[in-house]
């Protein structure tokens, strides 16, 4: 007996998903790590500021950031697409009458 095929629309939520995760996850093991071992047993002398931010602050939380908002604008534009869903069912009333499904 043949396995049944997979939804590509599943399949593709699936690996848009991995994506995203790999995305988060990349930023966390930077983040993390980075203000841990810079942002902590400081003297107040040694910080510095970038653009009005503690420097470990910068690099450590608003460029990765930055970096992830970009890289998800960039896949979000190029590689998520539209998938067919299929027909549209009919719109049912509910027990109250405000329709929806």
């Amino acid at each position: 007996m043949s396995q049944p095929t997979e939804d590509p629309v599943l399949r593709s939520a699936r690996r848009e998903a991995v994506v995203v995760f790999l995305i988060w996850l990349a930023a966390l093991l930077y983040t993390v790590p980075y203000c841990y071992l810079n942002g902590y047993n400081r003297s107040v002398e040694s910080l510095k500021f970038v653009w009005g931010f503690p420097d470990w602050v910068f690099w450590g939380i608003f460029a990765p950031w930055t970096v992830c908002v970009i890289v998800s604008l960039y896949f979000g534009h190029q590689f998520m697409k539209d998938e067919d869903l299929g027909e549209e069912l009919p719109e049912q009333e509910d027990e109250l009458g405000l329709g929806g499904g």
